[in-house]
Parts: C-alpha cells; sequence; structure tokens
C-alpha cells in the first residue's frame, strides 16, 4: 500500500503544483511572449478544461475502475506539460494548458478516492492530513521552484520539470495499484457531459471576452451568455432524466455534502485570486525578481501546510462544521488584512497577513475532501469526490476571470487617471506595466512614470482582494450547514460500515 500512496501523492502533487509554479512565472512570461490583456487565460484556460473533466471522470471511474482513468490523466497532462514548454504565444500556451487540464481534471479526484479505497477506515483521518498538506506543499514548492527555474535555467522548465515526477508517480500506480473489487457497469451521459462542457466554455469565453475585445451589450457576448444559460439548463434537465448521472442530485440531499461542496465553490474562488496576484504585486509594486515573488508565498504556503494537518486532526476531535467555522474565519480575516496592502507595506506585515490567509485557507485542503465523500460507498466515492472537486475548481475558474477582469479594468481606469494629459494612451500604459514586471525593464521607466504604474497597479491589486472579502464570507456562511457529522474511527471488533454509515 505505501508505494500506492507515494504514486498518488506525486500524481496529486505535480497536479496541484501547476497552477502555483505557473503563476509565479506568469510576469517573466508575459514580458517574453506579450499579451498581458490575456494573462488570466493562462491559468483559466487550465481550469475550464480540468473543471469539465473532473465529473466525468469520476463518473468513469465508478464504472470501469480507478486506475485506467488515473493513467489516462497523467499521460495527457505530461502531454500537456511538453507542448507548454514549446508555446511561442500566450495564446499557444492557453491552448496547450488547455491540455493539460484535461489530465488534471482526472488526476486529483481519482487520487483522493483511491485513497478512501485502499486506507482503512481508521487510518483516512491521517492519511487525508498528510494529502492534504501534500496539496499546501505543491502551492510552497511551486513558488520557490518556479522562480528558481525562471531566474536561473528559462521559464519553459517549469513545465518540463513535471516529467521526472509525472513519470515515476505513473510508474508506481501501474506496477502497484491492484483493483480487485467488481465495478458495475452503467451507461454513460453523453448528454450531460456534453452539454457541461459546452456551458462552462462559455461562460468562460462571455466572462473574458466581456468589456474587452467585445461590449458587454454585443451581439457576441449575449450570445454566449444564452449559450450558458440553455446548456446549464439542458444539463440540469439532462441529469433528472439519466439512468446513471454524471451529476447525482441525490447527493445534494445529504446536507454534509451539499454544504461541503458549496463552501469549496467559495474557497476555490478566494484561495486562487490570492495565489494569482500576491507575485505580481511583489514582482511589479515591489520590484523583486521572480524568485523574491516565490519566497513571499512562502508565509501563505506554510499556513496552508500546518493547517490541513491540523484540520485533519481536529476532524476526528469534532465535527466538520466547527473545524471549517474556524477555518473560514481566519480565511476572511486574512483576506480583509491584504486588502489593505500598498507599496508602503512592510515585508514582515505581508508575511503575517499572508500567514493568517493560508491557514484559513488549509483546512479545507484536508477537512472538505473528507466530508464530501463521508457516508458514501466505495460505488459513489468517485462521483462524491469529483463533484466537490468539480465545484471548487467552478470557484477558481470563475473566480479568476471575474476577479482577474476585475483587477484589469481597475488598472486600465487607474493608469488612464494618472497619465491623463500627458499623452500616453491606455494601451502604452499597459504596455509600461508589463515592462515593469521584470527588473531589468522597469529599470529603463523614468523614475515620475514607474511610480504612477506602481501606485496603480498595488490600488488595483489591493481593490480586488478586498472584492475576495465576499466569497470568504460566503464560505464561512456555507459551512454552518455541514451539520454535526465527523471523522469516526471505528472501534476494535466494530464493522467499518457501522461506525461511517448514515452520517
Amino acid at each position: 500500500m505505501g508505494v500506492i500512496l507515494a504514486g498518488l501523492m506525486l500524481g496529486i502533487f505535480v497536479a496541484a503544483i501547476d497552477n502555483t509554479i505557473v503563476g509565479t512565472a506568469m510576469a517573466t512570461i508575459v514580458s517574453d511572449l506579450g499579451g498581458y490583456d490575456k494573462i488570466v487565460w493562462v491559468t483559466s484556460a487550465y481550469l475550464v478544461t480540468e473543471m469539465a473533466g473532473m465529473p466525468i471522470f469520476g463518473k468513469l471511474s465508478d464504472m470501469y475502475g480507478r486506475k485506467r482513468f488515473f493513467v489516462f490523466g497523467m499521460i495527457m497532462f505530461l502531454l500537456g506539460s511538453v507542448l507548454c514548454g514549446t508555446a511561442t504565444s500566450i495564446t499557444e500556451l492557453s491552448i496547450y494548458r488547455a491540455i493539460q487540464g484535461i489530465g488534471g481534471g482526472a488526476l486529483v479526484p481519482i487520487a483522493f478516492t483511491i485513497l478512501f479505497d485502499v486506507v482503512p477506515e481508521e487510518k483516512r483521518g491521517a492519511m487525508s492530513g498528510i494529502f492534504g498538506a501534500v496539496f499546501g506543499t505543491s502551492s510552497l514548492a511551486g513558488p520557490l521552484l518556479g522562480a528558481y527555474i525562471t531566474d536561473h535555467i528559462h521559464w519553459r522548465w517549469i513545465f518540463y520539470i513535471n516529467l521526472p515526477i509525472g513519470l515515476i508517480a505513473l510508474a508506481l500506480i501501474v506496477f502497484s495499484y491492484k483493483e480487485s473489487r467488481v465495478h458495475v457497469k452503467q451507461r454513460i451521459d453523453w448528454w450531460g457531459a456534453s452539454t457541461l462542457v459546452g456551458a462552462v466554455v462559455s461562460l468562460m469565453f462571455a466572462l473574458e471576452l466581456g468589456g474587452g475585445t467585445y461590449a458587454w451589450d454585443s451581439s457576441q457576448i449575449l450570445s454566449l451568455f444564452a449559450a450558458a444559460f440553455v446548456l446549464l439548463a439542458v444539463f440540469l434537465y439532462a441529469e433528472t432524466r439519466a439512468a446513471d448521472p454524471i451529476v447525482s442530485y441525490s447527493m445534494f440531499r445529504r446536507p454534509l455534502f451539499a454544504a461541503s461542496t458549496v463552501a469549496s465553490l467559495f474557497y476555490g474562488a478566494a484561495f486562487i485570486t490570492f495565489a494569482m496576484y500576491i507575485p505580481i504585486f511583489v514582482q511589479g509594486v515591489n520590484g523583486g525578481s521572480a524568485t523574491n515573488s516565490g519566497l513571499i508565498l512562502l508565509p501563505l504556503t506554510l499556513g496552508s501546510v500546518a493547517s490541513a494537518q491540523i484540520g485533519a486532526f481536529l476532524a476526528m476531535k469534532t465535527s466538520y462544521r466547527n473545524v471549517m467555522i474556524l477555518s473560514a474565519v481566519i480565511l476572511v480575516i486574512g483576506a480583509a488584512l491584504l486588502s489593505t496592502i500598498t507599496p508602503e507595506t512592510s515585508k514582515a506585515t505581508l508575511v503575517w497577513y499572508m500567514i493568517i490567509t493560508g491557514f484559513g485557507v488549509g483546512f479545507s485542503f484536508s477537512v472538505l475532501g473528507m466530508s464530501s465523500m463521508h457516508g458514501f460507498n466505495a460505488n459513489q466515492r468517485g462521483s462524491a469526490s469529483a463533484t466537490m472537486s468539480f465545484v471548487r475548481s467552478l470557484g477558481m475558474t470563475v473566480g479568476l476571470t471575474v476577479f482577474g477582469i476585475m483587477q484589469r479594468n481597475l488598472l486600465s481606469d487607474k493608469m488612464t487617471d494618472a497619465f491623463a494629459g500627458s499623452g500616453d494612451k491606455q494601451g502604452g500604459a499597459l504596455g509600461d506595466i508589463r515592462q515593469s514586471l521584470t527588473p531589468e525593464n522597469r529599470a529603463k521607466i523614468p523614475e515620475d512614470a514607474l511610480h504612477k504604474i506602481v501606485d496603480a497597479l498595488s490600488s488595483s491589486i489591493a481593490q480586488t482582494f478586498m472584492w475576495a472579502i465576499l466569497p470568504a464570507a460566503l464560505a464561512l456562511f456555507a459551512v454552518f450547514f455541514m451539520g454535526r457529522s465527523k471523522l469516526e474511527i471505528p472501534a476494535k471488533g466494530e464493522r467499518p460500515s457501522e461506525a461511517t454509515g448514515g452520517h
């Protein structure tokens, strides 16, 4: 079992590290490839395909087994990684990131489901804490590894580095994991799968293109929103008619699962915003290198690693709800503190703000994973885990897109005001922002212009963080409905089903 768990941990690590390692290097990538106005799509493209694939692969793993889809996911992820390393434009990079996302959509939920399949119930709390810590550690290693590679080798190697880790994980699972149970054959919900993917893609294109490439009231944007609405409606109806739906409404009749899933939506929206824009703040406002922006995220990730372990331990002592209330309160406080950052904010102060925020987020890595699968049998765990992961990724995708648009518009307005009367139009201002993100290029910008750029960038990010308090507060509201269930360890001589069923 130890070899299998090692393979799963490496699989989770390589998939979870991806967005943090890319986020750290994003300023350098944009400086090299251009396309600051499309920066959000590099991450969004990955999240869109990852999110759409999660419930599909989760259901398929319940039907045909976990192993084959974990292997498929790893192969797709590694293929996408190789292609990303060859990208020559932001558009190409976004397309290849979408291929990576297909693999990620299988890896994370299936890995957590295999964990529950192979680990005895009395050890699940400890192992969930370790897996949650691995998830958090990936956020720690991502910025550090990404910064070092970007500064000392080349940003393309942040993608190539996935190959050795992924191949080891693939070999461990292929040769060590033997599925023993008989899988129940079910019908594939093709209507549900196709309409879900279509709705997600239509919504993301509408949010990204609206207000920039096309006006919000243009026929193109209105058509995309209409398509998203219609496809979502068809998906919801199709799930009521499907013999074996991708997303079973019966799961949401359990208050613990429903509340855990909704909370994961808002946790994802808040966390991805901080993870994306803190490195940009450090590099663009403070003038640090990619290494500095990676190092500055250490407090955020160390806090999350510590609380992932603490959360799993507390879930065995008290209810999931009590643990997550504590988590959400700390997250709200951390988000409020981060919304006050300015160019004058000291590094020590920023460190404390991120420790608090990271500590609040980390509980969700382990506790929500356990609570979402609590009480489900082996034939339902894949769907339960994948649905929760899907909703969390939905929160991350929509949050990143919405807050990305918000930050971009705030920045554009502030840059226009700052350079009013100077003859520098919006496009030139955004060009200066892109150049200021690397120490070498910002040295070429006149001091007065650089001061205006830094103030505009800092203010736009701080205001974006202020709006990110909203999803953190909604997460706090959602966890109040999780009920009194907790992770229960079977007593000696007691059957596991007696200890865990029905909660």
